[in-house]
């Protein structure tokens, strides 16, 4: 069971670093795009619970697992890739020089001014975006807030990759 964890949280997370930093490239706006690619590269990478808990049920226990050994396995390959994840973050933060906030203040701001608001609500706006970067700078929020974008998206590939795979004669191990 480690072996798969391990192989297919490391594949996931290597998937997710590889979409992330193709998304960063595709879209240097940081605005919505961004958002929606980078979102899409974490259901891409968590696809892969799907995979390794089907194959822990497939050849480890002979084609029948439990909804809670295959959430187990699960949520094992979805931590070890939301670790990746995290961790390629905290790199692209460092080998930026924690450039991203600044760019994404300004997108934001750009967006605000855009939607017709007014200079009072734009100033409010700047003053709220100016103390989250000031959060943001401490690696020990940072963390928990990068942690916080990709959990929902991995629960939700762990619970429906155990709720299928758990079910009898759903997707039969091949003889």
């Amino acid at each position: 069971m480690r072996r798969i964890i391990l192989t297919y949280g490391a594949i996931a997370g290597t998937i997710e670093l590889a979409l992330l930093a193709l998304s960063m490239g595709l879209a240097s706006d940081h605005g919505t795009l961004g958002m929606a690619l980078g979102y899409l590269s974490m259901l891409i990478a968590m696809s892969l619970v799907f995979v390794g808990v089907k194959r822990f049920r497939d050849e480890d226990r002979g084609g029948v697992i439990r909804f809670w050994s295959a959430f187990g396995v699960g949520l094992g390959i979805a931590a070890i890739a939301c670790l990746f994840y995290v961790i390629g973050w905290e790199l692209y933060i460092w080998a930026t020089d924690n450039r991203f906030m600044a760019e994404y203040m300004a997108q934001a701001l750009a967006d605000k001014q855009a939607s017709g608001a007014s200079a009072a609500e734009v100033a409010a706006f700047r003053a709220e975006m100016e103390g989250f970067a000031e959060m943001y700078r401490n690696p020990l929020l940072r963390v928990p807030i990068t942690l916080s974008e990709i959990a929902p998206v991995a629960m939700l590939a762990v619970l429906i990759s155990a709720g299928l795979i758990s079910r009898r004669g759903f997707m039969p191990a091949r003889i």
